[in-house]
């Protein structure tokens, strides 16, 4: 069966956060805080889904993953700590709220993500791509930094509970 990423509709929604609740259960099982704190919300993915930055990862014709291409500049990127962005003052794009079906973990659907996420924005003109995680997730680190994603530093993000990320950037031409 084919595997692609489409972008998401508002009929995708209840999925989408279906998704979301089990890789949070999955991460708090890990030990690990990332999103422990309610976060991403129904209503963050709600205008993520309307802005159009939403997008699911279907698989034998079901949605198995989820993850938005934010194409605008964020606050929270603006500053970084021990390190710098490779192009600071050049546009980019922002990969958030990566989400797989636990049940689908160590297939290489994470990384079909990030690739595809890639040729969407390249086709929309984007050459700079950012993104962060926990210090402790290291399966989504390990992803980023196998397609060429390189750690720049430290970014803190709105997190109740621990709110230092690391900085990931990569730089097409």
């Amino acid at each position: 069966m084919a595997i692609y990423l489409r972008r998401a509709n508002q009929d995708d929604l209840q999925k989408v956060m279906e998704i979301i609740e089990q890789a949070r259960a999955q991460l708090k099982e890990k030990g690990n805080p990332q999103w422990q704190d309610g976060h991403p919300f129904r209503e963050t993915m709600k205008n993520d889904i309307k802005a159009g930055y939403n997008w699911v990862l279907i698989d034998n014709q079901k949605i198995v993953g989820t993850v938005t291409l934010q194409l605008t500049p964020e606050q929270t990127y603006e500053e970084i700590k021990d390190g710098s962005w490779l192009k600071p003052n050049e546009p980019y794009a922002i990969i958030h709220r990566l989400a797989v079906l636990p049940s689908k973990n160590g297939q290489g659907f994470g990384k079909y993500i990030f690739s595809n996420l890639l040729t969407v924005g390249y086709l929309q003109g984007v050459r700079n791509f950012r993104y962060d995680t926990h210090y402790k997730n290291i399966p989504v680190q390990k992803i980023g930094q196998e397609i060429g994603f390189i750690k720049r530093g430290t970014i803190y993000i709105d997190d109740k509970i621990d709110n230092k990320h690391m900085g990931f950037e990569l730089n097409l031409k």
